[in-house]
């Protein structure tokens, strides 16, 4: 059964930054797995940040506005999301998702908190 587990969440003041990881276990397949970040903020629908295709693509989908970037360790089944330039507007829940074949897993989510 393949597992997510995500961290590197915080409380940071605006225009700091975070490096959030997530872990994946159960599969030997993770270098085929798309990777994704998604943001939640409290009440609203979770929105896309950033990709990581999996396969033989090796590419990725930064965030529009250059602020976060998606990279991936294919030895170490782990993907990060380095977000520099918080703004408040930041804060909520990252979840990491892997996707292979139709089916997407979910980690759990970790808090980040940007302060003004």
């Amino acid at each position: 059964q393949v597992q997510l587990v995500e961290s590197g969440g915080g409380s940071v003041q605006a225009g700091g930054s975070l490096r959030l990881s997530c872990v994946v276990s159960g599969t030997v397949l993770f270098t085929r797995y798309t990777m994704s970040w998604y943001y939640q903020a409290a009440g609203k629908q979770r929105e896309l940040v950033a990709r990581h295709y999996g396969g033989f693509s090796t590419s990725g989908e930064d965030s529009a506005d250059g602020r976060f970037t998606i990279s991936r360790d294919n030895d170490k089944n782990t993907v990060w999301l380095q977000m520099n330039d918080l703004k408040p507007e930041d804060t909520g829940v990252y979840v990491c998702s892997a996707q292979y074949v139709g089916s997407t897993t979910w980690g759990q989510g970790t808090q980040v908190t940007v302060t003004s």
